[in-house]
């Protein structure tokens, strides 16, 4: 039984992966409004668009399930169409379309204008810097650039997005000011790469010049990064994070291992010892910075010996946020010709045990903020408290400051002054002052 053709089409878009995901959705939710069309973000829909994520096992089953879920729910008539666009669909396009047929088309990574045509819709160029953001108003995401030139062993992500091409700074300004009209608080910059902004088209390393400008952008008062590359990071950043009250002191740089034979293998173009150099640099320069990273365990070769070692340092850095993952075996990866030598669940346990280290850092620092004063953000109200963040904090990946809703109102994207009065591993208890 097929849905009957009657009336205006409403197009669903489902958004699975990371924030560039997220950044992509809201671009083509915005081009599909100015053409007139009825838009709706993971809610029921005529047509449904499904961003999928390809970057590691677990994300390319969700994206799979989600694919054919939807797939399901058209044959049973409840959907009209069914089309998949994003990085899993650019990564395995003629598998997919062999064994998932009932989808009416597939899209790459870069191919929005061909499928707002099969949406009934042109791309509108004078839309550059629109979107229909799908998070809270007072925070967005600006991908800084797209692409990756990074020859990482374990990444798949250049064969899904491509090579790394930069947004010239006058572009992402405008759309920065954009959402500052729209009540946009805080911009979250985003990229494969940061630390590489501006090489592609300026011939040298521009993230500094950019955050110059974007700090002038009326109503804009948080400015956070997100996924600097350590190798060739731009050091005037850690001047402009230090003096501009504007930029959060907060870094996301992701490390992946700390081992110099792993990281030689992995092709990350650093050692131990040029990674504890730059991790001095950065406190010495910002002595108040939140440094957030990412580990990759179980990668080929990784010795009970290489493991204690990242152990071991991962207790001496003591990151402020720390995520950790399980090595995933990449098909056309320079790590696949490498054999994947480490048991499952031995990867799983080494995940846990890195946790379990960083759950003890994080409930230590956490401890040390209270009785102290933090100027936070709330994004929203959770059961009985309004949930907000510290600018050491970014949303959903690190720790939440909870003050009680009983005797306190707090309007949803306001910056508010919390007294930290108790606090756990992940989240800090405090009042209004």
């Amino acid at each position: 039984m097929r849905t009957k053709s009657v009336g205006k089409k409403k197009i669903n878009v489902v958004t699975l992966g990371c924030s560039k995901n997220v950044y992509d959705s809201e671009v083509l939710m915005s081009q599909l409004k100015a053409n007139g069309k009825e838009v709706v973000h993971e809610d029921k829909g005529d047509i449904v668009v499904i961003n999928t994520c390809g970057f590691i096992d677990n994300a390319k089953e969700e994206s799979i399930n989600t694919i054919l879920d939807y797939v399901e729910a058209k044959n049973r008539g409840e959907v009209e169409k069914v089309f998949v666009t994003g990085c899993l669909s650019e990564r395995y396009k003629p598998d997919l379309i062999r064994e998932i047929p009932d989808v009416d088309q597939y899209f790459g990574t870069r191919d929005l204008p061909i499928l707002l045509k099969h949406l009934g819709a042109d791309y509108k160029h004078e839309l550059v810097g629109e979107r229909l953001t799908t998070t809270p108003k007072h925070y967005a995401y600006l991908k800084i650039s797209e692409g990756c030139d990074r020859p990482c062993s374990f990444c798949a992500i250049p064969l899904m997005r491509g090579g790394h091409v930069s947004t010239p700074i006058e572009k992402l300004v405008l759309e920065a000011q954009k959402l500052a009209k729209k009540g946009t608080k805080e911009l979250i910059l985003i990229a494969q790469d940061l630390t590489y902004y501006g090489l592609d088209i300026y011939k040298r390393r521009a993230l500094g010049d950019l955050l110059k400008e974007l700090v002038k952008v009326e109503g804009i008062e948080w400015i956070r990064l997100h996924y600097a590359f350590p190798s060739g990071f731009p050091e005037d950043v850690l001047d402009i994070i230090r003096e501009e009250p504007k930029v959060c002191n907060y870094i996301d740089i992701p490390l992946q291992h700390i081992n110099s034979e792993l990281l030689k293998s992995m092709k990350r173009g650093t050692t131990h010892e040029k990674t504890d150099a730059l991790l001095g640099k950065f406190r010495e320069k910002v002595p108040d910075m939140a440094i957030r990273t990412t580990l990759i365990v179980g990668y080929p070769g990784e010795t009970e010996e290489i493991f204690q070692e990242l152990k071991d340092w991962v207790r001496e850095q003591k990151f402020d946020r720390l995520g950790c993952f399980t090595y995933s075996h990449e098909e056309n990866t320079g790590a696949y010709v490498l054999e994947d030598n480490i048991p499952q669940e031995v990867k799983e346990a080494r995940v846990e045990e890195i946790m379990e280290i960083q759950s003890q850092i994080s409930w230590e620092k956490n401890q040390e903020k209270i009785g102290k004063v933090y100027r936070c953000i709330f994004d929203r109200k959770e059961g009985n408290y309004f949930v907000g963040r510290t600018e050491y904090d970014s949303p959903d990946v690190d720790n939440t400051v909870l003050v009680s809703a009983e005797n306190t109102y707090i309007s949803i994207g306001d910056f508010a002054e919390v007294k930290i009065t108790s606090a756990e591993e992940f989240d800090l208890y405090g009042e209004l002052i």
